[in-house]
């Protein structure tokens, strides 16, 4: 026992020192640091989803010493984002992230920073197709997709018919989940109709309802993304909470959350949007300083339903899921 609480002090002091010593080193080195400057560049820039994603970026860009800008479109608009892709390189940022919401829109940019040392990866959106970027981190989509139908399948009943909603028309990431979705229902035979909602959570409690109110034999309601998960189970909780409609979706916030808590939503899968911010700041970083090429990360697949959806809601209020 005696030999055991001497290794446990001498432990405790190389703790200790070697933690002093890694503040002087780092100290020392960022004294000496270039401080860096990236940019990120996204769709939608202001919905309510991207919060936690600044939440990442500003956490990582002080931790490393760097300064960090987010810019982006107000909707979606491909020609618009590649364009100030373009800029960025031409103003000389350090390093770019981008939300790669289309297969082949980026692909010329991409290669333009390549040719000018700019490193350059992909966050929140990645269809995975080849290009010049460096890494992605995001979620696996289409695996989502099919998470998310499978939960939905032990509901569900064959023949029925289903409401898939995605916010915004072009999107391969809500196509991809929407795409998992129907692959995990196939053998339930449902009738699937597609409807796009808009990006305000507001316009898809309202366009969900009509369409519920127009098509009254749908039994369900998958959604894509935050504002029309959000949407779809206001939508329901107004006006069909005794129909018996199933609402499940993707994304978290207080508002979704609450309506899982009470029941009307009965899952939302959380794809972590905080380390999408998060460690592209620390790729691009260490890639400027040191070489090392960044890795692709798969943000992961959360689920969230009435058992858990309390303690993940203070999370959200802190800015973290």
């Amino acid at each position: 026992m005696t030999g055991y609480k001497g290794l446990l002090v001498a432990s405790c002091l190389f703790a200790v020192v070697s933690g002093s010593y890694a503040e002087v080193l780092t100290s020392t080195g960022r004294e000496k640091e270039k401080e860096l400057k990236f940019i990120f560049v996204t769709t939608c820039k202001d919905e309510a989803f991207f919060n936690p994603v600044k939440k990442g970026v500003a956490d990582a860009a002080r931790k490393m010493n760097v300064k960090c800008e987010w810019v982006g479109t107000e909707e979606v608009d491909l020609k618009e984002q590649a364009q100030m892709v373009k800029d960025a390189i031409a103003k000389g940022y350090d390093g770019i992230a981008v939300d790669m919401i289309d297969a082949k829109a980026f692909d010329e940019v991409a290669t333009a920073a390549a040719a000018k040392g700019i490193p350059l990866v992909s966050f929140n959106t990645d269809d995975t197709t080849e290009n010049a970027r460096l890494s992605t981190v995001a979620q696996n989509l289409y695996h989502a997709g099919v998470t998310a139908g499978k939960i939905a399948a032990t509901v569900i009943k064959p023949e029925s018919q289903v409401l898939i909603t995605e916010h915004s028309a072009g999107i391969s990431a809500l196509e991809d989940r929407a795409r998992g979705m129907q692959d995990s229902l196939k053998d339930k035979n449902i009738k699937v109709t597609i409807l796009i909602t808009g990006t305000s959570a507001k316009d898809a409690a309202v366009k969900v309802a009509k369409a519920l109110k127009d098509n009254p034999g749908i039994s369900a309601v998958l959604s894509t993304g935050q504002a029309d998960t959000e949407g779809a189970g206001v939508a329901v909780e107004k006006e069909f909470k005794d129909k018996g409609i199933y609402v499940g979706g993707f994304d978290l916030s207080s508002e979704t959350l609450r309506l899982v808590e009470s029941g009307v939503i009965s899952f939302t899968i959380d794809q972590q949007p905080y380390i999408q911010g998060f460690y592209p700041v620390i790729q691009l970083a260490l890639r400027c300083r040191y070489g090392i090429m960044p890795p692709s990360m798969d943000a992961g697949a959360a689920v969230i339903t009435r058992a858990n959806a309390a303690a993940v809601a203070g999370l959200v209020k802190k800015g973290y899921r």
